[in-house]
């Protein structure tokens, strides 16, 4: 499955997992990052040890307009085109109603909606060109809402509005879908083990899941999906059933 990939936020956590799988497909990864330089450097060297120049990275600030628009034309540029576009890069945290900022609704609405949107624009007139496909990283927490994350629930409701209409819009050419992940990463500011054990008290399979797990779905959606458009995968192991 030789696709050139760009996967914004791929230095760490699911953005990793995903390049790492899909480069072992025999993909082409473009690694986005904006601050993680050293851990974006190290998993490019990685993959091109195993395949030369079959990663390149590329840093940006996606809430600038300018440094997204570069980005844009410099995934177009690489290996020749763009097949595949993976919507990863997120900020999380939380934002009670009473002391939520404009600045935490211009970073969380940028971040998590306002750079996907105009990052498929860029890119959607390439995607065209190849029969490519779109791929948004969603939220369970997008249908129903995370208490004291409202900005954060009401940007990943907007990114999957945003998946169904541009399944229309772009279609028949390019496909886009999205995945919402549930317990797959505690937040790296951490989760007391009450905390942990009252949200998989919730999930069915009764364990958190892995980012392989998000990976897996994401390899799914680009190389057996061919008949799926605007839809979400929710892997969340069942969590939602007893939201």
């Amino acid at each position: 499955m030789k696709k050139n990939v760009l996967i914004t936020g791929a230095a760490k956590r699911i953005g990793a997992s995903c390049a790492r799988l899909l480069h072992n497909e025999g993909c082409n990864v473009l690694l986005h990052y904006r601050s993680s330089q050293q851990d974006a450097e190290l998993l490019c060297s990685e993959l091109n040890q195993k395949r030369s120049d079959s990663a390149r990275l590329i840093q940006a600030n996606l809430l600038n307009m300018h440094e997204l628009d570069k980005l844009a034309q410099q995934a177009l540029s690489n290996w020749g085109g763009i097949d595949v576009l993976i919507n990863n890069a997120s900020s999380f945290y939380p934002t009670p109603l009473a002391s939520t900022t404009e600045a935490q609704w211009d970073d969380l609405l940028g971040s998590n909606l306002k750079a996907p949107f105009f990052l498929s624009k860029a890119l959607s007139d390439g995607l065209s060109n190849r029969q490519g496909c779109i791929i948004n990283i969603v939220d369970i927490h997008a249908e129903r809402g995370l208490p004291d994350y409202t900005v954060y629930s009401i940007a990943k409701a907007g990114l999957v509005a945003m998946t169904k209409v541009l399944a229309k819009e772009l279609g028949p050419l390019v496909r886009v879908n999205a995945i919402a992940p549930g317990a797959i990463m505690w937040p790296e500011g951490g989760l007391s083990e009450q905390a942990k054990n009252e949200i998989l008290q919730r999930v069915p399979l009764e364990r958190s899941g892995s980012p392989e797990d998000i990976a897996k779905a994401v390899l799914y959606l680009v190389k057996d999906a061919n008949y799926t458009t605007g839809q979400v995968l929710t892997v969340d192991g069942g969590r939602t059933l007893f939201y």
